[in-house]
This record gives structure tokens, sequence and C-alpha cells, in this order.
């Protein structure tokens, strides 16, 4: 099971978006220069993130795109169900109607179980978590000296 380029890049938008908390709205051709994601393809990103309450637009020359709750207040499990949908690796883990043998089908445990796992990890990461994360990683990276 893989994760889509909707997700994987959101998520970089965003944390982006709370590395740069408190500086006010951030330009979405900027997140896609430093990212390196097309801008018309974060245009697209941006769409169900605003609709779900994740980031907020403002219009103007001040205008750009920011996070609408903070950061810490941001699951993982809540960006990929946006941009994802469910992670159930088989329909009929969320579904049981639309297999008759859902009930009596030993491998559908095994599917359930492992989509709980992947809810459990996203639903304990916050976005804050992952920026101070990349923060982290980004100062090892430009502490390293190349030959």
């Amino acid at each position: 099971m893989k994760l889509s380029t909707r997700t994987r890049y959101g998520t970089r938008a965003l944390i982006e978006l709370a590395m740069h908390k408190g500086e006010g709205p951030v330009f979405l051709k900027d997140i896609a220069r430093q990212q390196q994601i097309s801008l018309p393809y974060l245009e697209h990103l941006a769409a169900p993130l605003i609709a779900g309450g994740i980031i907020r637009s403002t219009k103007g020359p001040k205008g750009g795109i920011s996070l609408a709750r903070d950061p810490e207040d941001i699951k993982l499990g809540e960006i990929v169900r946006l941009l994802e949908g469910s992670l159930a690796p088989v329909e009929c883990v969320d579904n049981p109607r639309t297999c008759r043998r859902s009930g009596a089908c030993a491998a559908r445990d095994v599917w359930s179980r492992l989509k709980d796992a992947m809810d459990e990890e996203l639903g304990s990461t916050t976005l804050q978590d992952l920026a101070e994360k990349q923060k982290q990683k980004s100062q090892k990276e430009s502490s390293m000296y190349y030959i």
C-alpha cells in the first residue's frame, strides 16, 4: 500500500506552514518553490485542506495561506483522510456489505488490524511533531560539511 503524491506533497506543504507559524500568511508559490512542488498541483491540494478546516486562505497583497488551527491540534490522520480517503487496504474493512464473505474471512481480520495500526500511528502524530522533527533534520543537514 502506498500513499499518493496528494498526501505526501500536502503533508510537506503543511509542515512548511507549521514551521512558519506566527509569521502570517505564506504565498503558495513560496511553499511550492521551497518544497519543489508544482504550483498548480499545490493549488489543487489546497482546496480540500481549506474545506477540511486545516488551512485558511487570505486574499489581498498580504494574503496567502496559513494554518486554520494550531499545529499541535492537527493530527496527521486527519490530513491523510482529507487528501487520501480511508486507509483501509480493502473495501470490506470499511464496508463489510461489499463482500458476502466478510464475516467469515480470516484475511479481513488482518486487514482490519493493519488499518487500526495505521490509524493509531497517524492519530498520535501531530503536525507540530512533524514540524519539530523537520527543523531537527534541517539543522543536521545544514551543519554537515561536504568535501
